[in-house]
């Protein structure tokens, strides 16, 4: 089955996939926004190393776009996204839309408990955000039921939540989160890069930089010297607008209190020209 095959409906995907899962056939999904990049196809071959059938989504979900002007503009290259997604050797992309997910009438009233780490960093800065996005993954795995699916590192938090979401509902859903693909110049990928200008995109180093000196200097210094230090990197650059810098606990997000907790994580946000960029590094 090398070819791509494309479903714009749940009814088209399930006829699909109801086979193949009769043959006991493991399913992996690849939720994305489209705007495709070597990030994502890290994650489609990835799957592949985790199932026999890879199906991509690709959905502009509106409910997690806390700013309208964000939603507008967020890119949509579609022939390009299927040509990468056909090479990759991806089976399917689902592609529906508005309607096909929130059809008009049906009562999309959505709030579950997240747990503290909804409100605190992305939470903060875009409220709601997650709530919007945990809905749309559970719209996603209801259409697809995978048994695995696969999400980026770069977004940390949104992982985190996803796991928590699938704890609510009790859903049989493995998640592999993927290490983030970074540019040469160490630049994580993003679909949203492609708004950065000559010079913004020089500065957008400036995140991948403060980061890797919190992971090379982690045993010379406090927890407080390395959040101070690493901060101190966004001081003289014009444009560049410092939203936070965390030493994190992994599990709760919450600032780390003590280095030696076992599960570290780095994370920053920051308003790069008019272009917002977050990244991470896990510490251990």
């Amino acid at each position: 089955m090398s070819e791509l095959e494309i479903f714009k409906t749940k009814a088209a995907l399930k006829a699909f996939l109801q086979p193949l899962k009769a043959s006991a056939k493991k399913i992996a999904l690849v939720p994305t926004m489209g705007a495709l990049h070597n990030g994502h196809i890290s994650l489609i071959k990835l799957a592949q190393q985790n199932a026999d059938i890879i199906i991509c989504s690709i959905f502009v979900n509106p409910t997690q776009f806390t700013d309208p002007k964000d939603l507008e503009k967020y890119p949509r290259p579609i022939e390009h996204d299927l040509a990468m997604l056909a090479d990759a050797g991806c089976n399917g992309v689902f592609m529906p839309n508005v309607e096909e997910m929130y059809p008009t009438g049906a009562d999309e009233a959505w709030h579950i408990d997240l747990g503290n780490a909804e409100f605190l960093l992305e939470g903060e800065f875009r409220k709601g955000h997650y709530q919007g996005v945990t809905q749309i993954v559970k719209k996603l795995f209801d259409a697809v039921e995978p048994d695995v699916a696969m999400f980026g590192q770069k977004d940390f938090q949104q992982v985190l939540m996803i796991k928590n979401m699938l704890a609510y509902f009790k859903l049989p859903v493995t998640i592999i989160t993927c290490p983030i693909i970074r540019e040469d110049d160490g630049l994580a990928m993003s679909s949203r890069n492609i708004h950065l200008s000559a010079n913004d995109r020089k500065n957008s180093l400036v995140l991948s930089k403060s980061l890797q000196f919190v992971i090379d200097h982690f045993q010379e210094y406090s927890l407080k010297e390395l959040e101070e230090k690493a901060k101190a990197f966004y001081n003289n650059i014009n444009g560049v607008e410092l939203d936070y810098f965390t030493i994190a606990n992994g599990d709760t997000l919450e600032p780390a209190k003590s280095k030696e907790e076992n599960n570290l994580v780095a994370l920053v946000a920051a308003k790069v020209g008019s272009t917002r960029l977050i990244d991470n590094m896990i510490i251990k």
